[in-house]
């Protein structure tokens, strides 16, 4: 006898006087998040100028010669080291146990040293970028002050608020956010139509995402050549140069629990920073100061010229900027791995572009992005987003879309390039 299959009753949707209470705080949180985000930017950005510009010229050194590098970097691994020691808070938890987002609320203490230690490493040139700590940071406050001043609303709205106005605050666009949380999302029991769960914090995104552009004007696009119309071989291209990027960056991952561990073992960070420090210092001596800092602004200098140096140099700067990243996400700095994930992936896509003329540079950066992020952070959309928007070629989508498959067949189910507290990677 035949059985009806039974499906049960979609949950039903959020009325619109539950959504509308929700617009000001929301629209609150997206302002205050991007100006922390800015101002923290804009402070970091004018001491670099300092510590690297104003400074070496007073003292007759050259800006970016090996024993400035060597000596900024190894500096910089002290004061984070003596924040991380004295400041009330220690500068949040050890860093290498936190993902994008998804931790608990830290307690408004810490915020002082965790962003004063952001900021330094910012502007000191360690291979990290802030959007960790700013996440961090916006998440602690707007939980803080939002059970305060609105107690009504639930904490977690007030959490999930503060992550996607700082994901849109950082990109400049909501739609980083929107495919950040329809991925966190998924793998939830549905409470209702996905929009409503992503309504209040879609306005966070935006306002984010319009202040920092009002405010900053920021730009991801490297003004690469457009690709034109996609053939078989840039099929075929997009999937081996993702999927030997992914290959890559997984190198760093299976190395990271044990790079830490062996920093872990110096038991203080009087040491380990330092230590850290002076490694990095080391490596841009090897990789040139292209290597240094978050990425952003210096894969841009690589997009301007793609063929202003050899397949080698391009790998060069590849592997030395993915060692950097390895030793600074262990060593202790406070930091995010995305943006210098970025450059490591431009890097290896020109490289691949130097070694086969055929693979167009659009093409073999945002490839290379791609696999290099699914590696790092094993963030499908926000992956996909942030290499397409790169090269901001309609063509190109389609392709990534492809490439991506075998690429996230190397990653997933793989260790991650995060820890659990007693050291073990988390999967």
């Amino acid at each position: 006898m035949a059985h009806d299959t039974v499906h049960p009753a979609p949950a039903p949707a959020t009325p619109a006087r539950v959504l509308l209470p929700q617009i000001l705080p929301a629209l609150v949180v997206g302002v205050a998040a991007s100006l922390l985000f800015v101002g923290v930017s804009a402070l970091a950005g004018k001491l670099q100028n300092v510590l690297w510009q104003d400074l070496p010229d007073a003292l007759g050194i050259g800006r970016y010669s090996v024993l400035w590098m060597i000596i900024m970097l190894t500096c910089t691994g002290v004061l984070v080291g003596l924040i991380v020691w004295k400041v009330p808070g220690h500068a949040g938890p050890d860093p290498a146990t936190l993902g994008l987002g998804g931790a608990p609320p830290l307690a408004p203490a810490v915020l002082p040293g965790l962003l004063l230690a952001t900021g330094l490493m910012l502007a000191g040139g360690p291979s990290l970028g802030p959007e960790n700590p700013i996440i961090a940071s916006n998440i602690a406050l707007a939980y803080w002050l939002g059970r305060r001043f609105v107690p009504r609303l639930p904490g977690g709205l007030w959490i999930a608020l503060a992550e996607a106005a700082t994901i849109g605050a950082l990109f400049g666009t909501p739609v980083a956010a929107a495919l950040l949380l329809s991925e966190a999302l998924a793998g939830q029991q549905a409470k209702g139509p996905l929009w409503d769960s992503v309504f209040a914090p879609l306005v966070a995104a935006g306002a984010g995402a319009i202040t920092t552009t009002l405010v900053a004007h920021p730009t991801l696009d490297l003004g690469l050549p457009p690709l034109a119309r996609p053939g078989w071989t840039d099929v075929l291209a997009a999937m081996v140069v993702a999927a030997a990027a992914a290959a890559l960056g997984m190198v760093a991952v299976y190395a990271f629990p044990y790079v830490h561990g062996a920093f872990l073992r110096l038991r203080h960070p009087m040491v380990a920073l330092p230590a850290g420090g002076l490694v990095l210092g080391l490596l841009a001596a090897l990789g040139g100061h292209l290597t240094l800092f978050k990425g952003l602004d210096e894969v841009g200098d690589l997009a301007k010229d793609p063929d202003g140096w050899s397949a080698g140099q391009f790998l060069t700067m590849a592997v030395v900027k993915l060692a950097a990243l390895l030793v600074a996400a262990s060593c202790g700095f406070r930091g995010g791995r995305i943006f210098p994930s970025v450059f490591i992936g431009a890097a290896f896509g020109l490289f691949a572009h130097a070694l086969v003329s055929a693979v167009p540079p659009a093409l073999g950066v945002a490839a290379g992005v791609l696999g290099m992020l699914l590696a790092i952070t094993r963030q499908g959309w926000v992956s996909l987003f942030t290499a397409a928007v790169l090269v901001a070629s309609p063509a190109i989508i389609a392709l990534l879309c492809i490439a991506s498959l075998p690429a996230w067949l190397l990653v997933t189910g793989r260790p991650q390039m995060q820890l659990h507290e007693d050291g073990t990677p988390v999967r």
